[in-house]
């Protein structure tokens, strides 16, 4: 979606910004490219700078309760320095690389419930007003798309993804705020935990695959939380057995976390083309991390076809669709 709005700082007869982003959802890590059309007012306009701001909508915890918010997590001067005639038509294009960590915020084509936008921020003689946002779909790396799809042959099943703020302790996470993903157990794990939350970590030599299990009780013991990690490599995708080496993964969470506090260590990784999938058995402690109900990311309806994340087909949650165009519309009212 695109929004023209005109500069309020400048108020009648000021330039417009139109920011249009090449067709197709964007990988992390990868090249997020299109243009900025600018149309002169009524003067001539000194174009000082063009920057693009990449903004999420995400969930934080406080003492007194939960809020969403708008994080900016990166910025990009994409042009400037020019002056814009009375009138005048301009194309800036431009062609930014994303950070490794971008959220995703679809599978398959499916929406996540995951809100991302990027803004257009223009400096006219001193003056700066955000002039657009335009809605960022961004699809899963190959490794990341090899993992949910196991997961959803192995059994387990979409139920939510959001945005937390806050860091995973003993991870190498950059952003301030991270992607977390709640599945529902698959059937032979139905009786130790009552979801597993997962958290995709990626960098230019790799990715860190966050687990976190929430366990069940027993009689005589409260559930809880066991977290652990592992790394694999961009390279040798299609080479892996996934189906094993994720199943691995949940045999470790699910077997060898049985008593919170424990640091056992975890087996010896599984094979991953030239590198491993190496698990590493501490608890990482989740700063500002909650365990709420769905909110914003309130996704894929899987429904009583118990479709998996590795076949989401579903319809996407009507309350998602609301909340992604409220996010839009919101920003574009408070601006105006």
């Amino acid at each position: 979606m695109v929004f023209k709005r005109l500069l309020g700082s400048l108020g009648v007869g000021g330039p417009t910004v139109d920011t249009v982003l090449d067709p197709g959802a964007a990988l992390p890590g990868g090249t997020l490219s299109g243009r900025v059309q600018l149309k002169g007012g009524s003067a001539d306009f000194d174009i000082e700078h063009i920057t693009l701001e990449l903004v999420a909508r995400v969930e934080a915890e406080h003492d007194d309760g939960e809020s969403e918010g708008v994080v900016g997590f990166d910025r990009f001067t994409v042009g400037g320095g020019f002056r814009l005639a009375e009138g005048e038509q301009r194309s800036v294009p431009f062609s930014v690389t994303l950070p490794w960590e971008t959220p995703v915020t679809e599978l398959y084509g499916q929406h996540l419930g995951i809100v991302l936008g990027v803004r257009t921020e223009l400096s006219v003689a001193g003056a700066k007003d955000k002039g657009d946002l335009d809605q960022l779909a961004v699809r899963p790396l190959p490794v990341q798309e090899a993992v949910l799809e196991a997961l959803g042959q192995l059994g387990f099943g979409f139920n939510s993804a959001d945005l937390e703020y806050g860091r995973i302790g003993g991870t190498g996470q950059q952003l301030p705020f991270y992607q977390e993903i709640e599945l529902t157990p698959a059937p032979q794990y139905a009786h130790a935990v009552n979801e597993i939350e997962l958290t995709f970590l990626a960098h230019p030599g790799g990715m860190e695959v966050v687990l976190e299990a929430d366990k069940r009780g027993g009689f005589f013991s409260d559930g809880h939380d066991a977290v652990t990690r592992f790394t694999v490599g961009h390279d040798g995708v299609e080479y892996q057995d996934w189906n094993n080496l994720v199943d691995g993964w949940i045999r470790q969470l699910v077997e060898h976390r049985a008593s919170y506090g424990s640091h056992a260590a975890y087996g010896h990784g599984a094979s991953f083309a030239d590198g491993h999938g190496h698990g590493h058995g501490e608890h990482h402690g989740h700063e500002g991390h909650h365990r709420s109900g769905p909110g914003v990311g309130t996704a894929v309806a899987a429904g009583a076809a118990g479709l998996a994340v590795g076949v989401v087909g579903g319809m996407v949650a009507a309350e998602v669709v609301d909340e992604v165009g409220d996010f839009f519309e919101g920003d574009e009212d408070d601006e105006g």
